[in-house]
């Protein structure tokens, strides 16, 4: 299945950022009227936490149920059961969406353009082991030599990747 719509990620190690940035990144394409979802790949081992435990939705999913939606006011919430879940099956159940665009927090290895959230110089040795890197975003200098090839920020100059990512990420298509 051909994926249309822009998906573009956000990587980096644990407490580097990437949900503040998504949240950054969502806000401002929101206000410019795109439709954005999210993916967040929950790498921290075992399952996320359900808030609604002993809930109804709960006692369907303990029951067996697979696949489990609620609805009220216009919003639902799925959770659906499977042995794991790649991210292109979490991307075709969001193609129903219709969304403009799909951010993906995490999935490292994915081959999406991605954004990628250094806390410390050791940290860019991850730059060589990812593909479709379109922007690294660091905490600390890097020197030209460290980042050849690549658009990078300091963290620090916010105005400036949120700018610069802004016309990335909502001028993609992917016609």
């Amino acid at each position: 299945m051909e994926v249309r719509l822009p998906i573009f990620q956000i990587v980096g190690y644990q407490n580097s950022g990437k949900t503040t940035l998504v949240q950054k990144l969502v806000k401002n394409l929101s206000k410019r009227g795109y439709k954005v979802g999210t993916i967040k790949h929950h790498g921290h081992g075992g399952e996320p936490d359900f808030a609604d435990k002993g809930k109804d939705s709960a006692l369907h999913r303990s029951a067996g149920a697979r696949v489990v939606t609620v609805e009220g006011n216009g919003t639902i919430q799925l959770t659906a059961s499977e042995l794991k879940w790649d991210l292109q099956q979490i991307i075709s159940l969001y193609e129903s969406f219709n969304l403009d665009i799909i951010l993906v927090e995490g999935y490292k290895l994915e081959s999406y353009p991605k954004v990628v959230l250094l806390r410390t110089q050791e940290d860019l040795e991850m730059t060589q082991k990812l593909s479709n890197i379109f922007c690294v975003i660091s905490q600390v200098p890097l020197l030209k030599h460290q980042c050849k090839n690549l658009t990078w920020f300091l963290r620090s100059e916010e105005e400036a990747y949120l700018s610069f990512l802004l016309q990335e990420v909502g001028g993609h298509s992917n016609e």
